[in-house]
């Protein structure tokens, strides 16, 4: 009896600390916006920084203090509506393409907010049950991914300025030297084993675990970097047909794209916007900022093509997810000569490699029941799955099943590739 209550204790304990942490990581990164930084939206895909916070605290709020906490009074009714994001069972919401016009609430009052929310979850945590723990999990997971989201959406935002502000300050200059030539790395073959195992946290379109069989093929050894980028340019990839899928070439003419987002040509050469301002683009990282359409027309054009799901979960099997750069220790995606096993660098961190699969359910899949089923499920139908988190991804968040998912256009996040080859 002893042991167990010394596990449970412990287990609480930890959920105090992630709780503290994670909720403490996002006041820090807002902690160089102004208000007027923190309202604004520059597009209908983002979402103001002040509305991040404010949409994750009504999570806790919503799900574990309304349902679990006998007496819990909400800090602002009017909250409910102003921050709902995509849950219909949780009723009408404000649109989201307006988010940018709530001048009110400021960014003051969501951080009282957060701080109100808080308190109360800190409070009621040793007496929570189970289930509303798992909430609480599940709440930790999902205000990291808007951890990302927020940082990928102020950067956004500031490349619209034409005073091209700094969010902070560059990171010290660092050597440089272009990697070696790409190499090839076998792949598994046969039955594999894919999907989340074990008792570790998981979203549950990560899931359930399933067998797949692998054709034989390899993966290249690391990322693609600016540089080879910068030879399809050179090499007229954009205004070449023959390497675009057909919505992509589409796409391409109808938006006149000729670089990766946030690039500019200028007299030195190319430069490219980041959180640290406008700097020169640097040969030697991992290019990123791309669609799948650019991806697959590089893929196309380089004699290769995008690894599916199966093909980058399993080579990433055993490999530290903790590895590359993420969130808490660089501002960019960088180069770097690590390898982790049998060749293979930079599978996690720098910059989300896009594969060549459908965001679909697995074999099996059910969403959960209640408002929380809407969370992944609803969005399997016209997007592609990314794996391997970026530089803006929380350290800690990344597993080899993970599951990120945009449309096919998409590219304001950390977007790059991994190119693969039947053999």
């Amino acid at each position: 009896m002893p042991v167990t209550f010394d596990r449970q204790a412990t287990a609480r304990r930890q959920h105090d600390a992630a709780f503290a942490h994670v909720r403490s990581l996002s006041v820090a990164l807002v902690a160089p916006l102004s208000d007027a930084d923190a309202t604004a939206q520059s597009m209908d895909d983002a979402s103001p920084a002040k509305w991040h916070l404010a949409h994750t605290t009504w999570f806790f709020e919503t799900f574990v203090l309304r349902d679990h906490v006998s007496g819990y009074r909400p800090f602002d009714p009017a909250f409910a509506y102003l921050f709902n994001s995509y849950y219909e069972a949780e009723g009408a919401r404000h649109a989201r393409p307006q988010r940018g016009l709530l001048t009110r609430p400021s960014l003051a009052d969501v951080l009282a907010y957060r701080a109100h929310v808080d308190a109360a979850m800190q409070s009621a945590m040793p007496y929570l049950p189970e289930t509303a723990l798992a909430l609480v999990t599940l709440g930790l997971h999902h205000e990291q991914q808007h951890q990302e989201l927020l940082l990928t959406d102020i950067l956004h935002l500031f490349a619209q300025n034409p005073l091209a502000p700094a969010m902070w300050a560059a990171p010290a200059a660092m050597p440089a030297p272009m990697p070696g030539p790409m190499d090839w790395i076998t792949g598994r073959e046969g039955v594999v084993d894919l999907g989340h195992h074990g008792n570790g946290f998981a979203f549950d379109c990560e899931g359930p675990a399933h067998k797949v069989i692998l054709t034989p093929h390899a993966l290249a050894s690391r990322p693609v970097t600016n540089g080879e980028w910068q030879d399809f340019m050179a090499d007229g990839g954009y205004a070449d047909p023959r390497h675009w899928l057909s919505d992509g070439w589409a796409w391409v003419q109808a938006q006149g794209v000729a670089a990766p987002l946030y690039w500019r040509r200028e007299d030195g050469g190319w430069s490219r916007f980041g959180h640290d301002g406008r700097r020169p683009v640097n040969p030697a990282a991992p290019v990123t900022h791309i669609s799948l359409y650019e991806a697959d027309a590089y893929a196309s054009w380089a004699n290769g093509r995008l690894p599916t799901e199966a093909e980058w979960e399993s080579a990433a099997q055993g490999l530290d997810p903790n590895g590359g750069t993420q969130l808490d220790e660089a501002r960019c995606p960088r180069p770097r000569a690590c390898e982790q096993r049998g060749g293979l660098a930079q599978m996690f961190g720098d910059v989300w490699e896009w594969t060549g699969s459908a965001y679909r359910p697995y074999p099996g899949f059910r969403a959960a029941e209640g408002a929380v089923g809407e969370y992944n499920g609803k969005f399997m139908s016209g997007q592609f799955v990314l794996k391997g988190g970026s530089c803006a991804t929380p350290r800690g968040h990344m597993r080899a099943s993970y599951r990120n998912f945009f449309y096919p256009h998409q590219r304001w996040q950390f977007t790059g590739l991994r190119l693969a080859r039947d053999i």
